[in-house]
């Protein structure tokens, strides 16, 4: 065993060294991050569902509620797309171009020659003049895959380059802001350095009416962060070398789990700034996103970006431009503004940082064997109000009776209403009106578990009018017993039978309300999705959740 001097030589090593690694994220607590909005664009890319007219002004009004100031808004080609007619529609409105961004080729094609045409203007800037844009972001591919550099030398590129950087300033506006994208970093870095350094130093030596906005370079999602951060570390050395301060905007894709770690590396590194998508939603597996990215810099406590953007309003515009893009929500699991990004998993104690607290946002609690009875009380109190019977020892029983389940091999969930209520039923709670009531206007959502209901309703409304010609919602307990509990009761008048019938009568009041029998029934759709039909559906209430209600105690 060591001894206490090595024991606190090992504390000492262990903070110094701990100490050094996270100094470098002191750079993103002061970072005036520039951020280029990509929603409208990446969001479409390699979806099944490409936008229309309307779901791109709801893209664009959630990206102005962010107050992201600058936004790509469109991607020009030789065939009409529905970017032509929306950018046609947005400069109509009046509104202000200077934010306004398009992408472009620096040339009109290569072709089997592998050498770009230098004369055509390419089509991207022919569009950009005729919808009134002058903020172009210029596509550069500088690897071997796309031009011959031995028939078009890197001389003749930068020249090229150039000659457009000129064209925009000529004939978009004299105030046209211009990026260069670095297209194909990823592909270039490993055997051709030399052709970005390059390109980097002649453009920082360009005349400053002319010198680009800003550059930019997107990362696959094949590199370690570490990597990506060195592309940002030295193309910023180069420009801080001619004294150029432009921005150096980074997009990464998703393909292992790093892209929003490889988004930070780069701002810590070196990049000032981000083109991204507020959700992660793209081509392929998606982007890092700006949602997350900010939000990483808030909680590091980086007030720069509270004031500049509207950050509290960064979690709903991800939820919705998700919903525009794909039609359904987003992940659950997605960090920042998936469903259970805000729960409270272990116990009630929040973060350093809350981000419920900060979306102003209700944390939910997540019930599992991990949670406390505490947790579970909580959730209880949320779901369902005050009740006097929401005390440690039922929560207790609440929790045992999940481990139980667990070892009898009945795998369920207890976070819904309706898995919360029977989970307090069954272990020694008794259903309250509120709880009935609240589970009743929960809308059960998949239709096929409509109709299984739907099916049962129908054979309860022939009891209910047989009673006295009239629905009332009400069965009386004989009637209830005729139409649904015959097949698990022997006899009406046993003892099983009338314990079964005072655990379904929520209110006590000697009859069975349908909202009380639905209760179970939704229940049993949650916890038992697969079920085949409305006869297996009145088994697994019954078996499953009134008799076992019935029998942990005489209610």
């Amino acid at each position: 065993m060591a001894c206490a001097e090595e024991i606190q030589a090992l504390v000492k090593s262990y903070r110094g060294d701990l100490e050094n690694d996270l100094a470098k994220y002191e750079r993103l607590r002061d970072l005036d991050i520039f951020v280029l909005d990509n929603s409208i664009r990446e969001s479409t890319v390699g979806q099944l569902r490409a936008h229309t007219l309307e779901s791109k002004w709801d893209l664009y009004n959630e990206v102005k509620k962010c107050n992201y100031k600058d936004i790509i808004v469109a991607s020009f080609s030789h065939m009409t797309r529905v970017d032509d007619v929306w950018m046609k529609q947005l400069v109509d409105t009046g509104v202000d171009r200077c934010g306004l961004w398009a992408f472009s080729e620096i040339t009109e094609g290569a072709g089997a020659s592998k050498v770009p045409d230098t004369e055509t203007v390419p089509v991207g800037l022919r569009k950009m003049k005729d919808a009134g844009l002058w903020n172009v972001i210029f596509e550069v591919d500088l690897s071997d895959v796309i031009y011959d550099f031995d028939k078009f030398p890197m001389e003749k590129m930068l020249q090229l380059i150039k000659k457009w950087l000129v064209w925009c300033h000529t004939n978009l506006h004299h105030d046209s802001k211009v990026c260069v994208s670095f297209r194909d970093l990823a592909e270039t870095m490993p055997d051709h350095p030399d052709r970005v350094f390059m390109t980097v130093d002649f453009l920082a030596k360009l005349p400053a009416n002319i010198r680009p906005y800003g550059l930019m370079y997107e990362e696959p999602g094949k590199t370690m962060p570490e990597e990506c951060g060195n592309w940002a570390k030295y193309i910023r050395a180069i420009m801080n070398n001619n004294n150029w301060k432009a921005h150096l905007l980074v997009h990464v894709h998703e393909k292992y789990g790093y892209c929003d770690a490889t988004a930070l590396q780069c701002l810590m590194d070196g990049a000032n700034g981000i083109w991204a998508s507020l959700c992660i939603e793209g081509a392929s597996m998606g982007a890092a996103s700006s949602t997350v990215t900010l939000m990483n810099l808030v909680r590091m406590g980086n007030k720069k970006v509270l004031k500049k953007f509207n950050c509290s309003y960064l979690r709903k515009a991800a939820i919705k431009i998700t919903q525009i893009t794909t039609g359904i929500d987003p992940h659950i699991k997605q960090p920042i503004y998936g469903a259970r990004a805000l729960d409270f998993v272990f116990n009630l104690t929040k973060d350093e940082f809350d981000l419920a607290t900060f979306f102003g946002e209700h944390a939910p609690v997540r019930i599992t064997t991990l949670s406390s009875p505490e947790m579970i009380l909580k959730r209880m109190t949320y779901l369902f109000g005050q009740d006097p019977q929401f005390t440690v020892e039922i929560a207790r029983n609440m929790k045992e009776k999940m481990l139980e389940d667990l070892k009898s091999n009945r795998k369920e969930e207890y976070m819904s209403e309706s898995g919360l209520a029977i989970l307090f039923d069954r272990a020694g709670g008794k259903l309250s009106e509120k709880m009935r009531d609240v589970i009743a206007q929960k809308k059960e959502q998949d239709p096929y578990h409509q109709r299984l209901i739907a099916e049962i309703r129908k054979t309860w409304n022939c009891w209910d009018l047989n009673e006295e010609g009239k629905r009332d919602n009400m069965l009386q307990y004989d009637s209830f017993y005729n139409g649904f509990m015959a097949p698990y009761f022997g006899c009406y008048r046993c003892s099983d039978t009338k314990r079964a019938l005072k655990a379904i009568d929520m209110d006590a009041d000697g009859q069975v309300d349908w909202t009380e029998f639905c209760v179970y029934l939704k229940w049993a759709v949650a916890q038992y999705p697969n079920v085949k039909n409305s006869e297996e559906l009145l088994e697994i209430a019954f078996r499953k959740g009134i008799i076992p209600a019935m029998r942990d105690g005489t209610k």
